[in-house]
């Protein structure tokens, strides 16, 4: 009985592997983005030169970058969160509702993300490069296991479309993994990667479209008869 459990839990699993593989996975790793977002080089792609996975999500959101970008630039681990699954990324600390003043800068080499995202490059309001590289990886607040499978890169850009009006958020994940790692790569962390990227971008576009909705119209000069 026992043998015959086993085997159809294997056969089972088998079967919910090769489901993954041929018709979630290349979904997942896409997740809205065109085949040009996909397939076009991106800044930062030198970080992590020779990647064993490769994704591209994106996003669009009905407001122009330069309202957009605050909400990426104050980002982070005890910042504003990661407008994500703040129980596991963020100690429970509920992601920012607001723009905060204090947080609307960032230097080169400063670390946001618990594990060691560490900002690369930086170009408002277009352009945010975070990346860590083990063994040199940092640790805001405690260590943990995710870095220790390699190195990763995110680039996140903006792009504006309809005049400016609007925005493409466009974000590319390179991760590099040791070798000997691969193999748990897939179960620990890749989906759950996939769902936290995808509910940030959802968190962003839902912030970044409200804030557009609650600022008033600039009033409109009146010309006099």
């Amino acid at each position: 009985m026992f043998k015959k459990l086993g085997k159809g839990l294997a056969t089972l699993g088998a079967m919910a592997a090769a489901a993954y593989v041929l018709f979630i996975r290349p979904r997942h790793l896409r997740w809205g983005a065109t085949d040009e977002e996909v397939q076009r080089p991106m800044p930062g792609d030198d970080q992590v030169p020779h990647p064993f996975v490769t994704g591209a999500r994106a996003v669009t959101i009905d407001a122009p970058p330069e309202q957009v970008w605050p909400w990426l630039v104050q980002m982070g681990y005890r910042r504003a969160g990661w407008y994500a699954f703040d129980r596991f990324d963020n100690d429970n600390i509920p992601s920012a509702e607001e723009i905060i003043p204090a947080l609307q800068h960032l230097d080169i080499g400063q670390v946001i993300g618990e594990e060691g995202f560490a900002v690369q490059a930086i170009e408002p309001p277009r352009l945010l490069l975070l990346a860590y590289h083990y063994p040199k990886t940092e640790w805001v607040f405690k260590q943990g296991l995710w870095p220790r499978f390699g190195d990763c890169s995110w680039s996140i850009l903006l792009d504006p479309i309809d005049g400016g009006q609007r925005t493409r958020l466009v974000l590319r994940m390179r991760y590099g993994c040791r070798l000997g790692l691969h193999v748990l790569y897939w179960p620990l962390f890749e989906l759950a990667d996939g769902l936290s990227e995808r509910k940030m971008l959802l968190g962003i576009k839902r912030r970044a479209e409200r804030s557009r909705r609650e600022t008033p119209a600039p009033a409109r000069a009146v010309t006099p008869h």
